[in-house]
């Protein structure tokens, strides 16, 4: 009978899943899929490690799951296909754990309700994210069930680097930068001794450029700054999210154009980013391909945004070691990647065409002053690591 931990990453319409089993020391991905189209067309998708399809169910139009059914039948999935696997605790990747959570913590009902507080910061994902610990609290209350946080890996920052221009007092109530992706960040720093140890114990710059996309400055690993602050809408421009915006804008929009909190964090969250600028998509793929004019000017501006924030962070390390590229447009894009790594010759950084084209790992050429990576996160490795640990700790 081998033991496996569980991995949840629920959003807004779909909920992702794996489940790793205990081999020797180390964690083996089993399974993996996810159940989508949530509250329109639910579907669900298994695969096994080497891609081959498991399981797969369509409901169809005429059927609603929420999240509660959606669980419910990823249970009776592992229970029917585990192959004799005894589930020893689920992780969960939860955006915002605030101030009271640097590490990741074993979940009950109190842990869950502090969580909630967070539901205003970041107003995507915190729901949703909530949504199968709560299911699961009330299905199988004996289960253990881990929350590992998005924020976490930047409480290393110092309090200079978290601070706003704003009255103190808030600051101390926790008005502060946060800084997101940090699952993915906490992995790329735990591999990065294995491609380079001059990388992992000196100044990096990490650029997660997803969907959601962010940059990391990382000093001997750790986290000591991000472009992303208060919520996961700062920083960087993103899929459908603005990235850095001057308050006053939003201030005129509600004098001027009225509109009110709801509608503004629909416009910064859902319509703009490369979506709003372009009109076309919010998929980098589909941008790159079309002969748009505003598509064009999405991707310039994308780029651009980067380059800014690639300076600000190089400013704040003091230099750059190296640059490392991952998730979705990161580690797929060889053409967003060329653009960043030219922008970024004034560093030191000399790129490699043929080695950037070919997916590398390594970009850039042997005389580059400054190392070019990228590589691929593994953010549910993270949590599975993660929620072992807090488990046996237990």
């Amino acid at each position: 009978m081998s033991t496996a931990i569980a991995v949840l990453n629920a959003g807004s319409s779909s909920v992702k899943f794996s489940v790793f089993v205990e081999s020797g020391a180390e964690l083996r991905l089993q399974v993996r899929g996810q159940i989508e189209g949530l509250f329109t067309r639910p579907r669900f998708v298994a695969k096994a490690a080497d891609g081959s399809l498991m399981a797969e169910k369509d409901w169809g139009d005429s059927q609603s799951l929420g999240h509660d059914g959606a669980l419910d039948h990823l249970i009776e999935f592992l229970r029917e296909r585990g192959g004799g696997l005894t589930l020893a605790g689920v992780g969960h990747r939860v955006v915002h754990g605030g101030l009271e959570y640097a590490q990741p913590v074993r979940v009950d009902a109190q842990v869950l309700t502090a969580l909630e507080k967070y539901v205003p910061l970041a107003p995507l994902h915190q729901p949703h994210n909530l949504a199968p610990i709560r299911r699961l609290l009330e299905r199988s209350p004996g289960l253990p069930q881990v929350a590992c946080f998005d924020t976490a890996f930047h409480r290393t920052n110092s309090e200079l680097a978290q601070m706003f221009g704003l009255p103190h007092a808030m600051f101390e109530q926790g008005v502060r930068r946060y800084g997101f992706h940090g699952l993915s960040y906490e992995y790329i720093a735990s591999v990065l001794p294995s491609h380079s140890p001059r990388a992992a114990s000196g100044r990096t710059i990490v650029l997660h450029l997803g969907n959601g996309a962010s940059m990391c400055a990382l000093h001997g690993g750790r986290s000591v700054a991000s472009t992303m602050g208060f919520t996961a809408v700062d920083g960087l421009m993103m899929g459908t999210r603005t990235g850095n915006l001057d308050p006053g804008v939003l201030l005129y929009l509600i004098d001027q154009r009225g509109m009110d909190a709801r509608a503004i964090e629909k416009l910064i969250y859902n319509q703009s980013g490369l979506l709003g600028v372009s009109g076309v998509s919010s998929d980098m793929r589909t941008l790159l391909d079309s002969p748009e004019p505003r598509a064009r000017l999405a991707v310039d501006l994308y780029c651009y945004r980067i380059r800014r924030e690639l300076g600000s962070l190089a400013a704040v390390l003091g230099g750059v070691d190296a640059v490392v590229f991952t998730a979705g447009i990161g580690e797929n894009s060889p053409l967003i990647r060329a653009r960043v790594l030219d922008d970024a010759a004034w560093l030191g950084v000399e790129r490699d065409a043929d080695a950037n084209d070919a997916g590398g790992p390594q970009l850039t050429k042997a005389s580059s002053r400054v190392l070019g990576l990228v590589l691929p996160t593994n953010e549910e490795l993270m949590i599975a690591e993660h929620t072992r640990s807090v488990i046996r700790m237990h």
